[in-house]
C-alpha cells in the first residue's frame, strides 16, 4: 500500500501539471510566450543539414507507423511467453490511452501549431504532443516490464536508461523539427506520465489476482 501510494502522488503531481499547462493554454496563451520562445530557440540554435537528419530520424521512433509496429510486436511477445496481463495493460496504454484518447485530447483544446519552418509534416493540432505522450507510454511501459524477463540486473537498467534516453530525445525532436512548442512536449509527457504512473499499481495488482486464480484453478 506504501509503494501504491508513492506511483499515485507522483501521477496526481504530473496530472496536475498538465491540467495548469492546458488552463494556461486555453485562457492565458501568451504567458507561455517567453518560455516557448526561449527554449525553441535554445534547440534550434545552429541548424544544419546534419542536425536536420538525426532529428527528423529520432522524431520517426515517435510516430504512428513506428509506435503500431513496436505495439504489436511487443504484445505478440508478451502473448507468447505468457504475460497477457502485461500484454493487456501494454495495449491499453498505447493504443487506447496514446492513441484515442490523445486525439480526444488535441480536438479539445485545438491549439495552432508553431508558426515555423516544419522539417516534418505534422497533422492535428499541436496541444499535447502526440509524440511525447505515444513514446512515454510506449517505451515507458517496456521499461517497467523489463525485468520481467531480463534477470541481469545491469542490462536490464542499461536498457532501461537508453529507452529513457530515446524518450527524452524524442520530445526533443519535436521542438527542433518545428511542429510543437516546448509546452506541448511537456504536457505530452505528463499526460503520458500521469497514466502510466497511475495505472502501474493497478497492472500489479491484476497481476497477482490473475496469478492465484491460475493457480487455484489448475490446483
Amino acid at each position: 500500500m506504501k509503494h501504491k501510494l508513492y506511483w499515485q502522488y507522483a501521477a496526481s503531481c504530473c496530472l496536475l501539471l498538465f491540467i495548469f499547462l492546458g488552463y494556461i493554454v486555453s485562457f492565458y496563451p501568451e504567458q507561455l510566450t517567453g518560455i516557448n520562445n526561449f527554449f525553441t530557440s535554445l534547440v534550434r540554435s545552429d541548424m544544419s543539414d546534419t542536425k536536420n537528419a538525426v532529428f527528423i530520424w529520432i522524431t520517426k521512433f515517435g510516430n504512428v507507423a513506428t509506435i503500431t509496429v513496436i505495439t504489436a510486436l511487443f504484445s505478440l511477445f508478451l502473448w507468447k511467453m505468457n504475460y497477457f496481463i502485461e500484454a493487456v495493460w501494454f495495449l491499453l496504454n498505447v493504443a487506447a490511452i496514446a492513441g484515442l484518447g490523445n486525439h480526444v485530447i488535441k480536438a479539445f483544446f485545438q491549439v495552432p501549431r508553431p508558426a515555423l519552418h516544419h522539417l516534418v509534416t505534422a497533422k492535428n493540432s499541436s496541444f499535447p504532443s502526440g509524440h511525447a505522450m505515444a513514446s512515454l507510454l510506449c517505451y515507458g511501459t517496456i521499461i517497467l516490464l523489463l525485468p520481467l524477463f531480463i534477470k541481469k540486473k545491469k542490462v536490464y537498467r542499461s536498457l532501461q536508461v537508453i529507452l529513457g534516453i530515446l524518450i527524452l530525445c524524442i520530445g526533443i525532436s519535436r521542438i527542433y523539427v518545428g511542429v510543437h512548442y516546448p509546452t506541448d512536449v511537456l504536457a505530452g509527457f505528463a499526460l503520458g506520465a500521469s497514466w502510466l504512473l497511475a495505472s502501474y499499481p493497478i497492472y500489479q495488482k491484476q497481476k497477482v489476482v490473475y496469478a492465484f486464480k491460475k493457480k487455484r484453478k489448475e490446483g
